[in-house]
């Protein structure tokens, strides 16, 4: 027996259309290209869905690959690639049927292609950073950690148009997680021929809206419209180009002086003023993530909790969210946000309503226990990104440490943002910041961060055999109470261990000109080109219609 769940995009489809339509989006554009310019945080070290890491890698390949869900509008999943599905009944194998879809050479795109990507990104010499995302699929860390071969991993392609997914155990949040890049198909039939280098121009092939035309690097991601795509009736911008606004100041100049459309991010320290002067191009939104600092569990001073934990409580998280940061984020005490779906919380720590100098005494008194002291400084080196408001934070932070005592030394190291999270992952580093936007809505998507398993995205090689368990333990309940609270309880264990420390929890900003439509705010802060349009474009469209009218 199955529990059969049938949703046909067609109705889907037609809502898409009705929102473009709503903003007037036209796949009918006979004169000029309509163009979209989007400032887009940082340069992309892949464009690879298998070895991408970033949010700004996502905004790119999204545009250009779809899975068997998709993000809409609003950021929620939608079918992409999957026309129907069956969900078995003990909710282990998901069954999907493909809609008719081609590359962008007009080769078919089938099932193989899916179960080929699974295979390919999972298998170790494919070094993919974020493949530990796809733990839940049946075999997947086995495979991924060299203990079976790739054929073994839960997917199957039983023929062109039919998919199998296997899973460890019960996933409700699996159609967010195949939103997800790590999850799209590759054209198996470009990537065998050319390997690696499939994704450069003059290879890559795509089955979403948009195709690479040029890279030009740290200078500009230029696509254009893939016409074979299956919704390209529908599609309004003809060509984008994504910069690496890694000046978030210079970014919002360029929107103010119309050279950008839009970019991804402000200094939450110009909110006041934006608003003031252009608010209607100000964006701010809850975000599903958390900005947390890492600490190298495997570094003997960090692999004290002592240590960890008189770090964590020394920093004035509501000072950073209401002084420095300025704009709407909340004060984190604990990795993931509130309002998540399937999920108990109530984690805490004793001391997050304990005055300030109250903590700092006690963050001594730990720092003593574990020997440190004028004769013994405690010396680290925190090391943040360059983007952002984080060269801001680094000093108040420093600050926040050091007043522990005089023989608490920190030095502080800017590093290009592409390079730290590398450092991060390769634990070439001490103290680091850093920051993880959900992939799906579930609680599971924060805490595998400090799962050993996950090591590297477990930036701080945090073990703890009990943590594990609680998590194993909660992703194989089927009663959904239990799981929440199973989970919240790995969550509190994990927390009063402090391997890493929640700092606050994020709001999503950017600037957005008016003449962009169909951009709408939502808290995974994902935005397809393919639902946009410009209103100049839509003018000068009814403008042109209506000249050839009179004529």
């Amino acid at each position: 027996m199955t529990t059969k769940t049938k949703f046909r995009t067609a109705l889907l489809m037609t809502v898409s259309a009705g929102l473009l339509a709503a903003c007037g989006g036209s796949g009918d554009v006979d004169s000029d290209l309509v163009t979209l310019h989007r400032g887009n945080s940082a340069e992309p070290l892949t464009l690879d869905p298998h070895k991408a890491s970033g949010t700004w890698e996502n905004n790119i390949i999204g545009d250009m690959f779809i899975g068997l869900f998709t993000d809409d509008v609003y950021g929620s999943p939608i079918p992409g690639m999957a026309e129907s599905w069956e969900v078995s009944e003990d909710g282990l194998t998901w069954t999907f049927e493909l809609r008719e879809a081609t590359w962008s050479d007009g080769v078919p795109v089938t099932a193989h292609d899916f179960e080929y990507a699974i295979q390919r990104i999972l298998a170790p010499a494919t070094l993919a950073q974020y493949a530990s995302l796809l733990y839940p699929i049946e075999n997947a860390q086995a495979v991924n950690q060299g203990e079976m071969p790739p054929e073994a991993v839960g997917v199957e392609a039983v023929d062109d148009d039919t998919f199998v997914i296997r899973l460890e155990n019960p996933a409700p949040y699996l159609p967010g997680l195949l939103t997800h890049y790590t999850t799209f198909p590759v054209p198996r039939h470009v990537v065998e021929e050319v390997g690696d280098q499939w994704v450069q121009p003059e290879h890559i092939e795509v089955n979403g809206p948009y195709q690479l035309v040029q890279w030009s690097t740290n200078n500009f991601v230029h696509v254009e419209r893939n016409e074979l795509f299956f919704d390209n009736e529908n599609v309004c911008i003809d060509e984008v180009f994504y910069y690496p606004t890694v000046d978030s100041s210079a970014g919002v100049r360029r929107v103010q002086n119309d050279e950008l459309h839009v970019n991804n991010e402000f200094p939450g320290q110009h909110i006041d003023r934006l608003r003031r002067e252009i608010p209607e191009y100000v964006r701010v939104y809850p975000y599903m993530g958390t900005v947390y600092f890492s600490m190298n569990n495997d570094i003997e001073m960090f692999s004290d909790v002592r240590v960890r934990n008189a770090l964590g409580m020394a920093i004035n998280r509501e000072f950073l969210a209401d002084e420095i940061y300025r704009d709407g984020r909340a004060a984190a005490y604990s990795l993931v946000p509130p309002n998540v779906a399937n999920y108990a919380g109530g984690v805490s720590t004793e001391w997050a309503d304990w005055p300030m100098e109250q903590r700092r005494e006690r963050a001594r008194e730990l720092l003593v226990e574990a020997g440190y002291g004028p004769d013994n400084p405690l010396e680290f080196e925190y090391t943040h990104r360059s983007t952002g408001d984080n060269p801001r934070i680094a000093p108040v932070v420093q600050q926040d440490w050091e007043s522990i005592a005089d023989w608490v030394n920190v030095e502080i190291v800017q590093i290009e943002t592409q390079i730290h999270y590398e450092n991060l992952r390769s634990a070439d580093y001490q103290i680091g910041d850093g920051g993880w936007i959900a992939d799906y809505n579930d609680p599971y998507n924060f805490l595998f961060l400090a799962e050993e398993r996950s090591i590297p995205m477990n930036y701080s090689r945090y073990r703890n055999a009990e943590y594990d368990d609680l998590l194993a333990r909660g992703n194989r309940e089927l009663d959904m109470e239990v799981r929440a609270s199973l989970l919240a309880e790995a969550e509190q264990a994990m927390i009063d261990d402090m391997p890493l420390i929640p700092i606050v929890f994020y709001v999503n900003r950017a600037v957005v000109s008016p003449d962009v439509t169909g951009w709408e705010d939502n808290v995974v802060h994902i935005h397809r080109t393919r639902f946009m349009c410009l209103n100049s474009a839509q003018t000068a469209d009814a403008g042109s219609s209506g000249d050839t009218a009179s004529e």
